[in-house]
């Protein structure tokens, strides 16, 4: 038994194993694990994983673990992925001690080898281990399908074997009556002989992509499914591709690699509910009374959304039911979704060379309107709560989206990052409670000035690169070893002031700034919201506000890499709410 980061180790595994699958159309793909005992308390575990896949070319090989950027685009240009795994792989590996070395011969394969010094737990043995016999016992335990539809025809088209294997096993208890195509000329041929109940497409496939064959369907003369519901099959997660399905015509949204458990909840859902014979009630509908199929096609009343800077842990998001749209964060390498492909220590650590730049942009309001009229399949008023407009165009971009629906209203939070995110957690509070469109914004209106938050940077360096203070302006700053706080001012970011000296000094005057009249100050919970700051710091600035006010609970919270991209590390705020009028 070994000591050391279960997650992170998974999470490198799947990486490097995900890696290796995409690039490898045929051969193998082999993980081995080997230990040896170094001495009586430590172990270096060793991690291969080994393709037969395209390779990399030697002059490639520096560059592997760099952030966003990917080798050999000609022949890669069909794989989905982000460029960002590799880089995190690395960053894991290097925290945990470890080292991460690459064989790779050009167009025959390549070889990645983890090595992670582990300490020793236990060094007795734990017994032999059958892990397919221990997998299939699991399975036999603990999985019984959710319904069954004997009459329901259902098509599947995918490129790879593998995945149109692994669907039919999934499904196999549900006794669906399956086909199976390869390609989108298949599936046009079996379209046309033969009408389905439901067709799951794979996104990327080669002479015509799923997109091409939907469109071909439902174009398709002597058409028999030309309303059959299709649902996509896609490696590629997050809002803004799940908006680009909708507005293509796809009528559900499946992430590879796909769980049984989704996968029938995506198919119970868009199958005729005649077909539909519920053979196990689901968890969440417990003592409801719900049929699962109508509970998934019930509309809430009011939906919360928000934008990716409101800066709110995603355990609050999930829990209160608030949909969160990306920003983009544009840098020499490409354009990426914050929080969803762009992650804040890369973006920081790319932004340490001087020559790069970054920058921040809200969404377009195409993509505004494709996340609204996404929200409204699930709900009947969506209310997007935005940052301060003269921060950021994301105000008045949702404000022109929302022209085109009835039933979509957008706040002006007036505040920044965690500030938008404490009227976003007021509004799913209010949201789930039960109440209506009307009195939420109404109420909304009146909250937003109760909330106060700033932040105190290091440097106004970033704040240079970012276009929003004059390089002038900074040298003098910074001659002065003068720290701004940034905070809103009638919709705009502003300096609200400076503090001199050294960091100790300028985080307990900030705090202190803060904490003036904490009779007025709810303390209920607070939010110290931050990037680039180690934890032991972050612990510094608990204890330092602990000398004024003890919140009941205090959430830490990384600031989204296009918050990051403007501030730089070194930065932290501290947000919460007054009892009365705070701006």
């Amino acid at each position: 038994s070994l000591y050391g980061d279960e997650v992170r180790i998974k999470q490198i595994l799947v990486n490097l194993l995900s890696n290796a699958i995409k690039y490898t159309k045929k051969g193998s793909v082999t993980l081995s694990i080997s230990c040896r005992q170094e001495d009586g308390a430590r172990a270096m575990v060793s991690y291969i994983v080994s393709d037969t896949g395209i390779g990399i070319r030697k002059e490639s090989i520096p560059h592997l673990f760099s952030a966003f950027k990917r080798l050999d685009a000609e022949k890669t240009h069909q794989i989905e992925g982000t460029g960002l795994g590799l880089s995190i792989v690395k960053q894991f590996v290097d925290l945990m001690g470890g080292t991460i070395t690459v064989n790779s011969v050009y167009t025959k394969g390549s070889t990645f080898i983890v090595e992670l010094p582990q300490e020793i737990a236990d060094n007795s043995g734990i017994g032999e281990l059958n892990l397919e016999t221990r997998h299939g016992l699991n399975l036999r335990e603990h999985y019984m399908q959710s319904f069954e539809a004997p009459d329901a025809k259902l098509l599947i088209v995918d490129d790879n074997d593998s995945n149109l294997l692994v669907a039919q096993k999934l499904l196999r208890d549900t006794l669906v009556q399956i086909d199976t195509a390869t390609g989108g000329k298949e599936a046009l041929e079996k379209t046309l002989e033969k009408a389905y109940d439901l067709i799951l497409m794979d996104h990327m496939m080669p002479e015509m992509d799923g997109i091409e064959c939907l469109h071909e369907i439902r174009a398709q003369s002597g058409n028999l499914n030309k309303s059959v519901p299709i649902c996509v099959l896609t490696a590629n997660a997050g809002s803004d591709n799940q908006a680009l399905y909708s507005r293509e015509g796809f009528d559900g949204y499946l992430v590879k690699p796909v769980k049984g458990e989704e996968l029938e909840r995506e198919i119970m859902r868009l199958l005729p509910r005649e077909l539909v014979k519920i053979t196990q009630q689901d968890p969440d509908s417990a003592g409801e009374g719900l049929n699962p199929v109508r509970k998934y096609r019930k509309k809430r009343p009011v939906q919360i959304t928000t934008d990716s800077v409101c800066d709110l842990p995603a355990k609050l998001t999930e829990r209160l039911n608030i949909a969160v749209n990306p920003y983009k964060v544009h840098t020499e390498e490409g354009i990426f979704l914050d929080g969803l492909e762009a992650e804040t220590n890369v973006v920081l650590s790319y932004m340490q060379d001087k020559t790069k730049k970054v920058r921040s942009e809200a969404p377009e309001v195409k993509d505004y309107e494709a996340f609204f009229a996404e929200q409204l399949l699930h709900a009947s008023f969506v209310i997007h709560i935005a940052m301060a407009p003269k921060v950021s165009q994301g105000y008045d971009k949702a404000r022109e989206a929302a022209m085109t629906f009835d039933n979509v209203a957008v706040i002006n939070s007036s505040g920044i990052s965690s500030g938008v995110g404490f009227l976003a957690l007021s509004a799913g509070k209010m949201a789930e409670e039960g109440l209506d469109a009307q009195t939420i914004i109404n109420r909304l209106e009146e909250m937003k000035w109760k909330i106060r938050g700033s932040f105190i940077m290091r440097d106004t360096e970033y704040l240079v690169r970012a276009g929003r203070l004059s390089p002038r302006i900074s040298r003098l700053a910074a001659s002065l070893m003068a720290h701004p706080v940034l905070e809103i001012r009638q919709d705009a970011l502003v300096a609200g002031g400076f503090i001199f000296g050294g960091e100790n000094r300028t985080l307990r005057k900030y705090i202190h700034s803060m904490m003036t009249a904490p009779g007025d100050i709810d303390t209920r919970f607070a939010m110290i919201t931050y990037a680039g700051v180690s934890r032991a710091r972050l612990e510094e600035i608990k204890a330092e506000v602990e000398q004024y006010i003890r919140f009941d609970e205090v959430v830490f919270q990384q600031a989204s890499p296009a918050i990051s991209s403007n501030c730089g590390p070194h930065t932290f705020g501290i947000f919460y709410r007054m009892k009365r009028k705070a701006k």
